[in-house]
C-alpha cells in the first residue's frame, strides 16, 4: 500500500483514504468528474457542517492525485444542460384508489425506467413526495423499477451501490478488506422502496420482493454486464417493522451502528437500521470471496 499522507483542504487524507479513491475511480469507470467527486465524498463523508458533500474541493483533490500520476481523471464530458428536478412537482398518473388482495392484481411486473425516459421524471415525483427519504441523486449504476399491474402503476424500488462499512454484513459473509474492495459491487442496496399511499392491496410489498429477486440478476447484467449475488437493505425500527422483508424470506443480520452508509471516520450519526439481505446464489459466499467467478458478458453483446 502507498504510504503517501496528504492534507489538502484542512483535512488529512490517510493512505486507506487515497487508495479508497483509487478504488472507485476503477469500480466506477464512467463517472464523470464531478459524479467521482460526489462519489468520493459520500465514501469518505467529506460534508460542509451543514453536510452538504464538498463536491469543488474533491474536484480540486482529484486533480492533485492525478498531477501525482495516483489517480486518473475521467475524460472531460460535454453534455446539453439538463433541466432540474423540481421537488414536489405534479404526478401525472392514476392516483384512484385501489384495494383487495394480491391475487386479484396478477399478472404483476416490475418494470425498469431509465434517467431521459418520460416515465422516470414520474417516478422520480413520486419518490420525492410519498417516500419517507424522498428523491436523492444516486451516482453510479443503479435501477429503477415501477411495480405495475397491466398498465396501473402501484409503487417504485431503486436499487444502487451497497454500503462501505456494514461491520455485521461483513463478519457473516467473512471476507477481507481486499475481498470487499474487489466484489463489494457485487452487493445491491435496495435504497428505495415505496408502495404507493393510495394503495392498499394485501401482500403487495412481499410480492414484489419476490419479483425482484426472479429478474434483478438479469436485468443488472443485461445493464451493467455482471450479475450481483447479494441483497442488502436497511429498516427505519423508528418507523417500520420490516415486515415484508421477512414476509420474502430476507434474512436479518442485525442493526447498523448508526453511522452514514460510507462513513470510515465514526463521526456522522444515524438512527441504528436494522440490517436485512437475500442471497440470489446458493454460493454466494464464494462468489463473494473470489473463489468462484460470477456471470460477466462482453459490452458488445448487450
Amino acid at each position: 500500500m502507498n504510504d503517501t499522507i496528504i492534507t489538502f483542504a484542512g483535512r488529512t487524507f490517510t493512505p486507506q483514504d487515497i487508495e479508497l479513491i483509487q478504488w472507485a475511480r476503477k469500480t466506477y469507470p464512467s463517472l464523470s468528474k464531478k459524479e467521482l467527486a460526489a462519489t468520493v465524498c459520500e465514501f469518505l463523508n467529506w460534508t460542509t457542517p451543514g453536510g452538504s458533500p464538498k463536491i469543488p474541493q474533491c474536484q480540486l483533490l482529484l486533480q492533485k492525485l492525478a498531477a501525482q500520476g495516483m489517480i486518473q481523471l475521467p475524460p472531460l464530458q460535454r453534455s446539453a444542460k439538463k433541466k432540474a428536478f423540481t421537488p414536489q412537482q405534479d404526478i401525472k398518473g392514476d392516483t384512484s384508489p385501489l384495494e383487495g388482495e394480491s391475487p386479484d392484481f396478477e399478472p404483476l411486473c416490475l418494470e425498469i425506467t431509465k434517467p431521459g425516459e418520460p416515465s422516470f421524471s414520474r417516478w422520480k415525483a413520486y419518490i420525492d413526495q410519498y417516500h419517507m427519504l424522498g428523491y436523492k441523486m444516486v451516482f453510479g449504476s443503479r435501477l429503477h423499477y415501477f411495480l405495475k399491474s397491466g398498465d396501473r402503476e402501484l409503487g417504485g424500488l431503486q436499487f444502487s451501490a451497497s454500503a462501505w462499512a456494514l461491520e455485521p454484513r461483513d463478519k457473516w459473509i467473512g471476507w477481507s478488506i481486499q475481498d470487499k474492495k474487489e466484489r463489494l459491487h457485487l452487493i445491491l442496496n435496495n435504497s428505495r422502496f415505496l408502495i404507493f399511499p393510495w394503495v392498499h392491496i394485501h401482500n403487495l410489498a412481499s410480492r414484489a420482493l419476490s419479483l425482484v429477486v426472479k429478474q434483478i440478476q438479469n436485468d443488472w447484467l443485461k445493464w451493467y454486464g455482471y450479475a450481483p449475488v447479494l441483497l442488502e437493505t436497511f429498516v427505519d425500527l423508528e418507523h417500520f417493522t420490516g415486515t415484508c422483508y421477512r414476509a420474502a424470506n430476507w434474512l436479518y443480520l442485525g442493526q447498523t451502528k448508526g453511522r452514514g452508509r460510507m462513513d470510515r471516520n465514526k463521526e456522522y450519526l444515524l438512527s441504528p437500521k436494522a440490517i436485512y439481505v437475500y442471497p440470489l446464489e446458493r454460493n454466494f459466499r464464494a462468489y463473494l470471496r473470489g473463489e468462484r467467478a460470477y456471470r460477466i458478458i462482453d459490452p458488445d453483446e448487450r
